[in-house]
């Protein structure tokens, strides 16, 4: 995956379908509901820190990592604005190269970001590091989508979104190994010198690879995590031969 480049800059845009307060609600539940009502809460690929800066407002310490540069700086001016302190930090790290001070008493990884980790050794990596830095019996929560997505919805398809003063194309292909590879064009209406209306465009290439849910996991119970429950997405219902995407809640039981 590259760093999202130009694409940091569109990203909250382009999510707006995207109920974070939903989300943040839901993933609180999720973890109070396992023991976890407070305490220091990471935030892996936390892109813009939307969801870390809820989870704060929440009343938990806030650990927000993420790789892109780009998407923390915007993550740090939604933190001044929002008149957040302490209580959300933000770090530039790849999620298999997660390197704390200290540990943590639960962990979420949103919005498929796992899928994005297309080697499937840095994603047991992922898991591995998750494992270090947590404390016994904390609560790991994340979510990925599926072989089906893969195959039948993102798979060979082409997606167009048409806002006001942005357009964006976004081409998939997807092979037999579940590897999809995505291809952004984004087009932003902006004034020229003379004051006319033109179109500049970014491009933005990454990966996505979908894993079959038995393996993901196989792997994280490698690392001294137990399975608690498995989600169809923003709910507590079995998943289905036809989810999109699924929901992992883990709990840590050991230390390594």
């Amino acid at each position: 995956m590259t760093g999202y480049g130009d694409f940091a800059f569109y990203y909250d845009l382009l999510t707006e379908n995207v109920d974070y307060e939903k989300r943040s609600e839901y993933i609180r539940n999720l973890l109070v509901d396992n023991g976890i009502d407070k305490g220091i809460l990471l935030d892996l690929a936390c892109g813009t820190g939307t969801l870390t800066l809820l989870l704060a407002q929440m009343g938990y310490d806030m650990i927000g990592v993420d790789a892109s540069e780009e998407m923390l700086s915007v993550a740090q001016e939604k933190k001044m604005e929002a008149g957040i302190g302490n209580e959300a930090i933000f770090l530039c790290q790849k999620m298999q190269e997660l390197d704390l001070f200290g540990t943590v008493d639960a962990a979420v990884c949103t919005l498929d970001s796992i899928n994005h980790v297309t080697d499937e050794e840095n994603v047991k990596e992922i898991f591995r590091r998750v494992s270090l830095f947590m404390e016994d019996n904390g609560i790991f929560i994340f979510d990925v989508n599926t072989p089906y997505k893969h195959k039948e919805i993102l798979g060979d398809n082409t997606f167009v979104y048409d806002m006001d003063d942005v357009y964006c194309v976004w081409q998939n292909s997807t092979d037999e190994k579940m590897l999809t590879k995505v291809s952004l064009d984004i087009f932003e209406k902006v004034e020229d010198e003379e004051g006319e209306d033109v179109f500049v465009r970014y491009s933005e290439e990454f990966s996505e690879r979908g894993y079959e849910l038995s393996d993901i996991q196989k792997w994280v119970s490698e690392y001294k995590f137990e399975l608690i429950g498995l989600y169809e997405e923003m709910t507590r219902e079995k998943i289905k031969t036809d989810t999109q995407r699924a929901v992992f809640v883990f709990r840590k039981h050991g230390t390594q």
